[in-house]
């Protein structure tokens, strides 16, 4: 992970964009995972790549996100530039327009049919939105297949030896990992999926969605990754509205659950020890994927 601090961020913004030298850089924190994020001025965000897995965003977000916002009922990001590698950083970044809002909660949003309805509404304008035939330098961004292994070895570790603490069901999370991978597989032409789409990426403004954020894993195929949100942010009565709205059927919804799981499992393999925010989240979002 590559150490960032506020001057490297000075210089990179100073030198490959005069124009916006005079504005104050003010960190956000905490950031995501992937990237340190500074508020540049009023209008503007900056964002620096931590690690190689996420130094293709800025460059997909510029290329596709112009094209997707008109299609769709909630803002996201507006790319304005994508800066260079220099100073011994040595990915590429963005800078885009600022987005005010709060991070989605599943205490003022859990139990909000509107809210979950307005999620699905996004959902489908992004399914529907042109482009998914043949985007250019796009990828489906992988399969639960491809997650087997990893998504096993995670079940073990939380439910065996020292690290297990009674939290997880082994026989339960088997069971629907299984239910999962034999469920059919999306047989439609391919759609757009937003790839990363859970509460940390949502913005709300008074209490409202406002935003979704963070395309970083933007792809097209199936859709049933995007039902992670299912799981992340609503409870079981909202969420039966989310699933009516958007239409998905039985299998689709049993792939959007194993993404789920597979997702939460490796958050909270990486993170819960040293972040106690991170195994909250993850263990709500594991708990809510075996509930359906």
């Amino acid at each position: 992970m590559f150490r960032i601090d506020a001057a490297l961020a000075r210089r990179l913004v100073d030198t490959q964009f005069p124009q916006w030298a005079e504005l104050p850089l003010t960190l956000l924190d905490p950031a995501g995972s992937d990237h340190v994020i500074y508020r540049l001025g009023d209008d503007l965000s900056v964002r620096l790549p931590r690690h190689d897995g996420a130094i293709d965003q800025a460059a997909k977000e510029s290329r596709w996100l112009p094209a997707l916002a008109p299609h769709l009922p909630l803002a996201v990001p507006v790319p304005l530039a994508v800066g260079e590698p220099d100073f011994g950083y040595p990915w590429r970044w963005a800078v885009s327009r600022w987005l005010p809002g709060e991070v989605a909660t599943v205490d003022a949003l859990a139990d909000s049919t509107p809210a979950a309805v307005q999620l699905a509404r996004f959902l489908t304008a992004l399914r529907d939105a042109p482009g998914a035939d043949a985007p250019d330098g796009l990828t489906g961004g992988g399969s639960l297949a491809d997650r087997d292994r990893a998504t096993r070895a995670a079940i073990a570790r939380v439910t065996q030896g020292a690290r297990a603490d009674g939290a997880f069901d082994a026989a339960a999370m088997t069971a629907l990992w299984d239910a999962a991978l034999s469920a059919p597989a999306w047989d439609r032409p391919p759609v757009w999926f937003h790839g990363d789409f859970h509460t940390g990426n949502l913005l709300t403004v008074d209490g409202r969605l406002s935003a979704v954020i963070d395309f970083g894993e933007l792809g097209t195929g199936d859709p049933a990754r995007d039902l992670i949100v299912a799981f992340t942010l609503m409870s079981a009565t909202s969420r039966a509205a989310f699933r009516t709205a958007l239409g998905v059927d039985d299998a689709t919804w049993t792939r959007g659950r194993g993404w789920a799981l597979a997702t939460g499992l490796n958050a909270y393999t990486a993170y819960a020890v040293t972040n106690p925010r991170v195994a909250a989240q993850t263990t709500r979002q594991i708990t809510e994927a075996l509930r359906g």
